[in-house]
C-alpha cells in the first residue's frame, strides 16, 4: 500500500539558540598515529538538546565525546564547559562531576565486585554518605529496571545486563549532561525499548553516539555528522516509507547522492539491514 506525502514530524523539538552553550568545542584539532582525526571541530550543546552525533566506524565519535570531559586533549582549539575554559586537568574534574559519560564498552565502566557497589560508586565519589548513596543506587537501578540487581557481580552479568549497569552508574551520579557512546549495545528489542522510555523522560541535555536509527528517532532533535574528521550540522526529518512505518533520516547539507529516496523500497523483513541502520560499535 502507497503511504501519501505527510508534513515532517519533530517528536521532539529543538530548542532556540539563546543561552549559553553547556558545552562547547571552538577550533578543535586532534591527531593519533599521524591521521588526523579531528579537523578544526567547531560544536556547541545547549539546554535540552539532544544530539545525535553519526558517522562511521572509526570517524572519531568517541574521540569528540572524550575530549568534551578531558579524556583526550586537543593538539590545537579550546574546549568550554558551563561558561569557563577547560585547559587542564583541575578544570576537567569539575566538569566529570557535571557531566555523565557513557563509555562504549561496559568493562571500562565497571570494576567493583557487586552491581550496588558500582552503581553507589559516583555518588560517594561525591561526596554522598554511604547510605545516600545506596538510597540513590538502588533508585536508580530500579529505574532501569534492574530491581534485584543490588547483589549480583557485575563480571558475571550478560553484554546487556551490563550495559543497563553501566548506564545506572552515570546516572546515579545526577549528571546535567549525559554523554552517550552507543547505549543500546548488546541490549534486546523489549529492553531498548524500555531504555528509550526512560532516556526520554530525562531533563539533561545529551549527545548520543549511535548507529540504530530506530532508537535515535525516537530521542533526538538535533544531528551532527562527523566525517574525515570535520564536525557538519545536518538536517534531520522523518518521512513514511510503503510498509506503513517511519524512519529517521540525517542528511549533510549538499551531499544530494544521501537525500535521494527514490531507490526502489525492498521488503519489509531486510528493509532495515538495506538502510544501514545498525551496525557494529565504532
Amino acid at each position: 500500500m502507497t503511504m501519501p506525502p505527510t508534513p515532517e514530524v519533530h517528536r521532539h523539538p529543538a530548542p532556540e539558540r539563546r543561552e549559553r552553550p553547556l558545552l562547547e568545542l571552538v577550533g578543535v584539532r586532534f591527531a593519533r598515529d599521524g591521521r588526523s582525526v579531528l579537523q578544526g571541530v567547531d560544536f556547541q550543546l545547549r539546554d535540552a538538546d539532544r544530539v545525535a552525533l553519526v558517522g562511521a566506524n572509526g570517524a572519531g565519535k568517541t574521540t569528540l565525546l572524550h575530549s568534551l570531559v578531558g579524556l583526550i586533549r586537543p593538539d590545537a582549539g579550546e574546549v568550554m564547559a558551563f561558561g569557563r575554559p577547560c585547559r587542564a586537568e583541575p578544570d576537567f574534574r569539575s566538569v566529570r562531576a557535571r557531566v555523565g559519560l557513557l563509555f562504549q564498552h561496559s568493562d571500562d565502566q565497571l570494576f567493583c565486585p557487586t552491581v550496588l557497589d558500582d552503581v553507589a560508586f559516583g555518588p560517594l565519589n561525591l561526596g554522598r554518605a554511604p547510605a545516600e548513596a545506596r538510597a540513590v543506587a538502588e533508585r536508580t537501578l530500579a529505574a532501569l529496571g534492574l530491581t534485584g540487581f543490588a547483589d549480583r557481580v557485575t563480571h558475571r552479568l550478560s553484554s546487556g545486563e551490563k550495559r543497563l549497569v553501566a548506564l545506572a552508574t552515570v546516572l546515579a551520579m545526577e549528571p546535567e549532561v549525559l554523554l552517550l557512546d552507543e547505549p543500546t549495545n548488546g541490549l534486546d528489542e523489549n529492553t531498548e525499548a524500555r531504555l528509550i522510555g526512560h532516556l526520554a523522560e530525562l531533563d539533561q541535555a545529551m549527545v548520543v553516539v549511535s548507529h540504530d536509527r530506530r532508537f535515535l528517532e525516537q530521542l533526538v532533535n538535533r544531528a551532527v555528522v562527523l566525517r574525515h574528521g570535520v564536525l557538519t550540522e545536518a538536517e534531520l526529518h522523518r518521512h513514511p516509507h510503503r510498509h506503513e512505518h517511519v524512519h529517521l533520516h540525517i542528511h549533510v547539507p549538499g551531499d544530494d547522492a544521501a537525500h535521494a529516496h527514490d531507490a526502489p523500497v525492498p521488503p519489509h523483513a531486510d528493509h532495515h539491514a538495506a538502510e544501514g541502520e545498525s551496525g557494529p560499535a565504532d
